[in-house]
C-alpha cells in the first residue's frame, strides 16, 4: 500500500472558536481527537506509512500521535516552517519523506472507501495523478469536476463550470515528479496542480458512491459526530 500524506496544517478559521487553541486534527469527535479515528482507519486499510504535513499548532498533533506506533503505523512529520506553504507547498516540502507515488488525504476528512481499489485504479490508468470523485450536484459544496464516461475531463476549484456535476472526494494519488517543478518553500495550492494535470489529460478519475464526512465546518462536525457515534463506537 502506498504511503499517505495528510494535509493537517491549516488555520481552520471556519471552526473558530474551537480551533483557537487546538489544531483542527485534534477537535474531539465521538469522544476522541479526529486524527485518532483517521489513523486507525488508515491502518485498517493496510496503510503502514504516514507523513503528516503540519503547520498551525502542529506540535500539539505530534504530542498526541507520536511516532504512530500506538496506531500500528509509522508516522513522520513535515512542518511548514515560519509561514504556511499552502496545500501544494506543504506536499512539496514533504517529498523527501515520500516515495515515487503516494496518497494525498485532507486532515479534516473521513472517507468510507477502499484504498486498495483506488491504488489499483491509479496503476492501471498509467497517468501522473488520480482524483476520487463523487456525484455531488452542489449538495455538499460547489461541484468542481467534469467527469464523463469514466474519464475526468477537467477539475477546476476556482472557476467551476455549470456542467460540472462531480466534486473532489478528498483522496488523491500523485507521482512525486509532478511536484518537482516547484521550489521547496514555494507557496501554492495543490488544486492548481490538479487542474493543470486534468486539462493535460494526466489526471485519472475514480468514481465513489458513498458520501464523505468532514470536520472543516461546524455543520460538517455535527454530521461527523453523528456518523462516528452511530457506526464506529461499541
Amino acid at each position: 500500500m502506498l504511503s499517505v500524506c495528510i494535509l493537517a496544517g491549516g488555520l481552520a478559521t471556519r471552526l473558530r472558536p474551537i480551533t483557537e487553541k487546538i489544531p483542527k486534527s485534534l477537535v474531539e469527535v465521538a469522544g476522541e481527537p479526529f486524527i485518532c479515528h483517521q489513523l486507525r482507519y488508515l491502518r485498517d486499510q493496510g496503510v503502514r506509512n504516514v507523513v503528516l504535513c503540519v503547520g498551525y499548532l502542529g506540535e500539539m498533533i505530534e504530542d498526541v500521535v507520536g511516532d504512530g506506533a500506538s496506531f500500528g503505523l509509522n508516522v513522520k512529520y513535515s512542518p511548514d516552517g515560519p509561514r504556511l506553504l499552502g496545500t501544494g507547498g506543504a506536499i512539496r516540502q514533504a517529498l523527501p519523506m515520500l516515495a515515487d507515488s503516494f496518497f494525498i488525504l485532507y486532515g479534516d476528512s473521513y472517507l468510507p472507501i477502499d484504498f486498495s481499489k483506488v491504488e489499483a485504479s491509479f496503476h492501471s490508468a498509467n497517468k501522473l495523478g488520480l482524483m476520487t470523485v463523487l456525484e455531488n450536484g452542489d449538495r455538499w459544496d460547489k461541484s468542481n469536476v467534469l467527469f464523463r464516461d469514466g474519464q475526468l475531463i477537467e477539475y477546476n476549484k476556482h472557476n467551476p463550470s455549470p456542467d460540472m456535476k462531480y466534486i473532489d472526494y478528498g483522496l488523491g494519488i500523485l507521482q512525486a515528479s509532478t511536484l518537482q517543478a516547484y521550489e521547496p518553500g514555494e507557496v501554492f495550492d495543490i488544486a492548481d496542480l490538479y487542474h493543470s494535470l486534468s486539462v493535460r489529460g494526466q489526471l485519472a478519475g475514480y468514481k465513489v458512491n458513498e458520501r464523505f464526512y468532514e470536520i472543516g465546518s461546524h455543520s460538517g462536525l455535527q454530521e461527523a459526530e453523528t456518523y462516528f457515534s452511530e457506526n464506529l463506537r461499541p
